[in-house]
């Protein structure tokens, strides 16, 4: 008996999931291709081409009046779709109307406000923005830690498959080791109540499941900041603890940042901003900070040049200044 060939929409999850993409991206791009058909009145994307393309693209940008960032998102996800999943070459001559970029300023914030927001955050919440603020980390490298990303005595970290699928290794602040072995001793017990009522298990990446038998109940494999509760994994079915959700965090700090004086929008990134501008304050050269970040490009970094750039030896966290 012959299989039933799989919808479009399920070759391109397998696809995505064949390259190792975020399952946060799997539904990004799902959700642009979906519009694209449906705008099209559900012609298939293989009787389309670049004229279809270009028609909605530039309605994202006229009639939606998206972020260019947006209408990029939405590009790649239809261009990932014939590239990878049709096989189809396109003319990429896309002459589309296209949203004009935002030329802003990131948000940045001075010590004192970052250390007055910390100190209306409690608990695990207030950990998590100490580390985004004393890393740089972004908010999902963050939230993603495994136990084995830590090196206590070298006082670093490991930041494993990134944006771009590169990994990194940045300062790990002194002052918050101490606080960490105890957090993560209440994550042990936590880890070892789920192993007794047969749990336990975590997502490893890369199908390392199948290669390495029972990692994924390991201690090291284990998320540093596990949710509180235990759910259904959206790919695999399997009943598991995942690492704390960003919708959680992202409320806590809106709450800390309302306790405060601060008029400015404050998101986990804004923290991020602040590393790098307060380091390049604190002295350090602009390919310090890019390597810190993990941008492939110091334009990107180049952003953060409104402060002084001078020279700097080694590399401490502001935090710990």
């Amino acid at each position: 008996m012959e299989k039933t060939p799989k919808k479009l929409l399920e070759q391109v999850s397998d696809v995505i999931r064949l390259k190792h993409y975020s399952y946060k991206t799997e539904k990004s791009y799902i959700n642009w291709i979906k519009r694209y058909i449906l705008f099209h009145n559900k012609r298939h994307p293989r009787d389309m081409g670049g004229e279809e393309i270009e028609v909605f693209l530039t309605h994202l940008a006229v009639e939606e009046n998206v972020a260019a960032s947006t209408q990029n998102q939405a590009l790649n996800a239809i261009l990932f779709l014939y590239k990878e999943v049709l096989k189809q070459e396109l003319d990429l001559q896309i002459d589309a109307v296209r949203a004009k970029k935002s030329r802003y300023l990131p948000t940045v914030l001075t010590k004192e406000e970052v250390l007055a927001i910390i100190n209306n955050l409690s608990g695990v919440y207030q950990l998590v923005v100490k580390l985004l603020y004393g890393t740089g980390l972004r908010q999902t490298e963050c939230l993603q830690l495994r136990v084995k990303d830590l090196d206590f005595a070298q006082e670093q970290l490991i930041v494993r498959d990134a944006k771009g699928m590169e990994s990194r290794v940045t300062m790990l602040p002194t002052s918050l080791i101490e606080e960490l072995k105890f957090h993560l001793e209440i994550v042990k017990r936590l880890h070892q109540q789920d192993l007794e009522k047969g749990y336990g298990s975590v997502y490893l990446p890369f199908a390392l499941e199948r290669k390495y038998k029972n990692a994924d109940r390991e201690w090291i494999w284990q998320f540093i900041f596990p949710s509180d509760r235990i759910s259904q994994d959206p790919r695999s079915k399997i009943i598991r603890r995942h690492h704390l959700h960003e919708s959680g965090l992202q409320k806590a700090l809106k709450q800390a940042v309302q306790a405060t004086d601060i008029n400015k929008r404050v998101s986990c990134h804004t923290f991020r901003h602040s590393f790098a501008t307060h380091l390049l304050q604190n002295g350090y050269d602009i390919r310090t900070v890019q390597e810190l970040l993990g941008h492939k490009d110091v334009k990107t970094t180049m952003i953060y040049t409104h402060v002084l750039n001078r020279g700097g030896r080694g590399v401490r966290s502001p935090l710990d200044h």
